[in-house]
């Protein structure tokens, strides 16, 4: 009888102290397979969101590799309908042939299966081209 007694003192430890399951994608380093910049390689660093953001984001720090020629960028993803979105404007957005011009992008993915696309829109193009659009395919693999 003793035995039942220690028990129910430790399972009510254990209930209490179990972590907390985090309902969207998993914390970590991710690299992102997407032909957005083929010049590069990115990893994305995902976290939690600081205490007083919505529980439904998540933060990202995005390093491109090489670093050289590319503006690594911050960005706060929400989790609606079972996708996580961010919007980020890059200022080397547009990669011309000896210049860049600025985009505006749109990351999209699924939370489960961290596939998704990448939507950028520019004022202006290479050359004197007009702005425009243009999407891309992405998935997100753990590093």
């Amino acid at each position: 009888m003793k035995s039942l007694t220690l028990s129910v003192p430790l399972m009510t430890a254990a209930l209490t102290l179990a972590p907390v399951a985090h309902a969207g994608m998993p914390y970590g380093n991710y690299e992102v397979q997407s032909p957005r910049d083929p010049g590069h390689s990115w990893l994305w660093d995902i976290r939690p969101c600081e205490p007083g953001h919505p529980a439904d984001c998540v933060q990202m720090q995005a390093q491109p590799r090489p670093n050289g020629q590319a503006t690594p960028w911050y960005a706060v993803a929400h989790l609606a309908n079972g996708r996580y979105t961010t919007t980020v404007d890059v200022p080397d957005g547009v990669r011309c042939t000896v210049y860049f011009l600025p985009s505006h992008d749109t990351y999209t993915w699924d939370a489960v299966t961290l596939s998704g696309s990448v939507d950028s829109t520019f004022d202006a193009g290479c050359g004197g081209a007009p702005g425009g659009t243009a999407s891309w395919p992405l998935s997100l693999v753990r590093f």
